[in-house]
């Protein structure tokens, strides 16, 4: 029998993580702010969606984002260009928001005069799935040109994610990106979850996904 001690610090900063978000979710939830959290790879589109959400949802909620990435603050001055209120988190080579680093970003934001606010993951498919970020919802993009096999490769954020949007389907005649196998793919991983098509260049389908998430939003959940 070993003598050997185990500590398992990957676990014991899991739940760390895990109590935090809790809280975080909770706290937000009681000032009447509802966090949306999107993740995707690199290019599929995340700011683009988020800026033409931004501009549909307006007139209805008062709005933020938070930006998350390794370096640089290109995309939270992206969305401060067109007019919305922005904070940028750099990781500094974390693959990954905790949820300490939303909460310090969530705390440079005027929270009591908030409603929604965006959080935009660091562009990758793995390491921001398996992290609570303290967000009400989680919601997967992809985007026509990275193909239809993306739940066979990172299942993991095809089973936790409560939506996913379909990026760049303007370009869909120049790839060979199946959208019923997609679907059948997704649904094999997560029944319930509903996918969007959209395009960010053209609008199209940013009504349909603005208009579900307004409900999600409304309801609180």
């Amino acid at each position: 029998m070993s003598d050997v001690t185990l500590i398992d610090i990957k676990e014991e900063i899991l739940s760390e993580n895990r109590e935090l978000a809790q809280q975080l979710r909770s706290d937000l939830r009681r000032r009447g702010v509802f966090l949306v959290n999107l993740m995707s790879s690199p290019g599929s589109g995340k700011t683009s969606l988020i800026l033409r959400s931004l501009e549909h949802l307006r007139k209805v909620y008062r709005t933020a984002v938070v930006e998350g990435d390794v370096d640089s603050a290109v995309d939270a001055e992206r969305v401060a260009r067109e007019g919305f209120l922005a904070v940028q988190i750099k990781t500094g080579g974390s693959c990954h928001l905790s949820a300490a680093m939303v909460e310090r970003g969530l705390d440079a934001l005027p929270l009591e005069s908030l409603e929604l606010v965006f959080l935009e993951n660091i562009g990758n498919l793995i390491c921001p799935a398996g992290s609570d970020t303290g967000a009400h919802l989680s919601v997967a993009v992809l985007s026509v040109p990275e193909g239809d096999d993306k739940p066979l490769k990172y299942p993991l954020i095809f089973r936790i994610s409560d939506a996913f949007v379909v990026n760049k389907t303007d370009v869909r005649d120049h790839f060979d990106f199946d959208m019923d196998t997609f679907r059948a793919r997704v649904r094999s991983l997560n029944p319930d979850a509903p996918v969007f098509e959209v395009s960010c260049k053209t609008g199209d389908g940013i009504g349909a996904w603005c208009d579900w998430l307004r409900e999600r939003v409304d309801r609180g959940q």
